[in-house]
């Protein structure tokens, strides 16, 4: 119940989906205006876009579609990045950060929009809570409430003091909380399918099994061969994530990949489940190492917040995470859990996205475990450059993703070491 395969992880998604359809392996050669490697969010929101346009596309997945992060995820679609906006106002001004604030509440609205416009359902539900567990972490509220009022004119944000709590969440671990009516949960996977159908029927072609060995530029474009063949674009997307490798490694030296995993319960009693969260909204607490938690449709609770740094998961991921969930719903001690699953998230130094251009590569990666709207939003950014309007591209080019310091050997146990010392804040 707990295995993945090559076929496709042991997710409750992926259990509950049904038959996953299996696209072919590519085999031979293929010409494309527009080549796209990853099938993930990144890679399938540009691809989508793209094809929308016109442009003949072509996209390879090493395994499945969404088989990595994307199909693994949380399915909170927060509008906002993992680095929150101080590292942008820092790097562009706030006139521009304003902008690419813009384009996630612009993300937060296609996602709602652009399943019916393409008939397909994701088990789309509104809002979330943003909750705190310590006193310094309820101003840390308060003030979020005030700048994205006052700076960014976010006005989907109430705040939720302890008294009125238990109208939101059944539990006693929280001081406060904020209510983001913009925000959603949604199941990935069908996300993830339900774009890859949209693409096909604008024309464009998706090859599974089709992992990339290598790509070279040529004269003509670029050239990315894979085991059975090979595709030509004259543009080229780079879409993998934490799972670039050595596919191309002046990107990868950028990302961290960090270990993540989470849980699905037995399906609860209807009424018990609908307490959880009286609202229907899911739940994220503001912790450096947040625990996230919602209830889906068939009346589970999907719990994580586990997180490696040193990159390996769990050998039982039911067992390490039990404990932060009854820590969070005492009401669910002992409860049967019946899936558990893991993977990789891909950390950015400053938890900013990299998303960017040279000649006619394009990149989007770096969500740092924040990806369901951002991945959107910075796909917009790429298929509109690609169409010639830069201007939100040139946005996320003037942050700054250097290098991890240590190399491939110590970048992870450095890394480790700095966010021990957060985790341990978080305590106190």
């Amino acid at each position: 119940m707990f295995k993945q395969s090559a076929q496709h992880v042991g997710t409750y998604y992926a259990a509950t989906y049904g038959e996953i359809p299996l696209r072919a392996r590519l085999e031979g050669r293929e010409d494309a205006q527009i080549l796209i490697i990853g099938g993930g969010f990144s890679g399938l929101h540009t691809a989508l876009r793209l094809a929308l346009a016109g442009k003949k596309v072509v996209l390879l997945e090493a395994s499945r579609l969404a088989w990595a992060a994307s199909g693994r995820n949380g399915g909170q679609a927060l509008p906002g990045w993992s680095c929150d906006m101080p590292p942008f106002e820092k790097a562009l001004g706030l006139e521009r950060a304003r902008q690419l604030w813009d384009s996630m509440t612009w993300a937060a609205k296609e996602m709602r929009e652009l399943p019916e416009r393409h008939g397909f359902d994701i088990d789309y539900r509104t809002g979330a809570i943003y909750t705190a567990v310590l006193p310094r972490r309820v101003r840390l509220l308060q003030e979020n409430l005030e700048e994205a009022s006052e700076k960014y004119g976010y006005q989907q944000l109430s705040f939720i003091p302890k008294q009125d709590l238990p109208k939101w969440i059944a539990s006693p671990r929280y001081l406060a909380a904020l209510h983001d009516a913009g925000a959603a949960h949604l199941n990935p996977l069908k996300l993830a399918q339900g774009l890859a159908d949209a693409i096909e029927k604008a024309g464009g072609r998706i090859f599974e099994q089709s992992k990339v060995l290598d790509y070279r530029e040529t004269a003509a474009g670029y050239v990315a061969r894979t085991e059975h063949g090979e595709v030509r674009g004259d543009v080229l997307v780079l879409a993998c994530n934490a799972y670039i490798d050595r596919l191309d490694p002046v990107l990868s030296k950028r990302l961290l990949p960090v270990g993540s995993y989470q849980v699905a319960t037995a399906p609860l009693n209807p009424e018990l489940a609908r307490s959880l969260f009286p609202q229907g909204t899911c739940a994220i607490d503001n912790q450096f190492v947040p625990d996230y938690f919602r209830v889906t449709p068939d009346n589970r609770l999907l719990f994580g917040g586990g997180c490696t740094y040193l990159g390996g998961i769990p050998a039982d991921v039911p067992a390490a995470t039990r404990p932060y969930l009854e820590r969070v719903f005492p009401q669910l001690r002992g409860v049967q859990i019946d899936y558990g699953w893991g993977g990789h998230i891909d950390c950015t130094m400053h938890r900013t996205p990299d998303v960017g251009r040279q000649g006619q590569k394009y990149w989007l990666q770096g969500f740092s475990g924040h990806g369901i709207l951002p991945t959107l939003a910075a796909a917009r950014a790429v298929s509109d450059a690609i169409l010639g309007d830069e201007q939100l591209l040139g946005l996320y080019q003037g942050l700054s993703n250097p290098r991890f310091p240590g190399g491939d050997l110590l970048a992870a146990p450095i890394e480790a070491v700095g966010k021990a010392w957060y985790r341990l804040r978080d305590t106190i």
